[in-house]
């Protein structure tokens, strides 16, 4: 089986970090984050996963290569001008769509699910799309995608509806497609896979564009789009089913400071040095930093030489869905 992780972009909103690394390389308890996404797709059965990059190429090729599963090939598309998530994918549809179905997968998040419950729920309604949804307490942050009551796609954030929904979720940025959905894409270069892609298809009557809405309690999903949620995730319990993220730490030469809670708090990279006097507190430090003597902060990223304090700024605008491969 074949996959895409949607990966280019910019990653405005996590500067200054990405000016040193593109978002799906920056570093989730030392291991960069596309690592997380192979592991899953690994897990999940895929052999074959093509990467889309723009900032910063040479970093998430590296990073990717590094920590590419066994069993697993790569293939990366380098887009010199952004052609957005869309866009992305159409570039690789000759290569995805010869996996009927092939998964579609965001770069930007540490996600737990099960994909092969996705992959039976959609082999098993015939559906041209799949898009897995989560019963998320967070959706009035992030925007929610609304279903019928046999899961057919009726509403996205709030930029397109045609009614009859029962049901909603946070889009996890996780996709099932059949290789006829890839007969509609738009043609032209650059657009956005939902809204059009899909929207289009559903305005013009298609009933395969299904979203299924998990539960909060099945699917882990850990958004990295902002400094504070960046700082959030790596602080965050993360007890994967398909990656041992301690022995995955400890590879990467990376060390887990626990607070007086027992929960992580600062996360010190690889070859990372703290001067004498040095106090953090929920924390990262980024692989090869120099931490000057005396430093006493917290709520935040060491990177470049300097501190970044990560506020707690909202993420995506209240009842908007923003994508991976778009800056956001």
């Amino acid at each position: 089986m074949r996959a895409m992780i949607v990966a280019a972009g910019l990653g405005t909103r996590l500067l200054p970090l990405t000016r040193l690394l593109p978002k799906p390389a920056l570093p989730v308890r030392g291991v960069p984050l596309v690592a997380f996404q192979l592991a899953l797709l690994a897990r999940s059965g895929v052999t074959e996963v093509a990467i889309n990059t723009h900032h910063l190429p040479e970093a998430l090729e590296h990073a990717a290569r590094a920590w590419c599963p066994p069993g697993v090939a790569l293939r990366f598309s380098h887009e010199r001008e952004l052609l957005g998530t869309g866009g992305g994918i159409r570039r690789m549809a000759d290569f995805l769509r010869e996996s009927d179905p092939c998964l579609l997968l965001g770069g930007d998040m540490v996600l737990d699910a099960d994909l092969g419950a996705l992959l039976a729920w959609h082999r098993a309604g015939g559906h041209d799309a799949s898009l897995l949804l989560r019963d998320d307490p967070r959706a009035d942050r992030f925007g929610t995608i609304g279903v019928d009551s046999e899961g057919r796609v009726r509403r996205i954030a709030s930029r397109f509806d045609l009614g009859s929904e029962r049901r909603a979720g946070v889009y996890a940025w996780a996709n099932v497609v059949a290789s006829a959905a890839f007969e509609v894409l738009p043609d032209r270069e650059a657009f956005g896979h939902l809204d059009d892609w899909w929207a289009p298809a559903l305005a013009r009557g298609a009933a395969d564009v299904r979203g299924f809405v998990a539960a909060a309690s099945e699917v882990l999903w850990e958004p990295i789009g902002t400094p504070a949620e960046y700082l959030a995730a790596n602080l965050a319990p993360l007890a994967l089913s398909y990656l041992d993220v301690g022995a995955a730490t400890r590879r990467a030469g990376a060390e887990v400071r626990l607070g007086a809670d027992g929960r992580p708090d600062v996360i010190i990279g690889a070859g990372a040095r703290l001067g004498r006097g040095v106090s953090l507190r929920r924390a990262v430090v980024f692989a090869g930093e120099d931490v000057p003597e005396g430093l006493r902060a917290e709520g935040g990223v060491f990177a470049g030489g300097a501190f970044v304090p990560c506020e707690a700024a909202p993420g995506a605008a209240p009842g908007e869905i923003a994508h991976p491969g778009e800056a956001r």
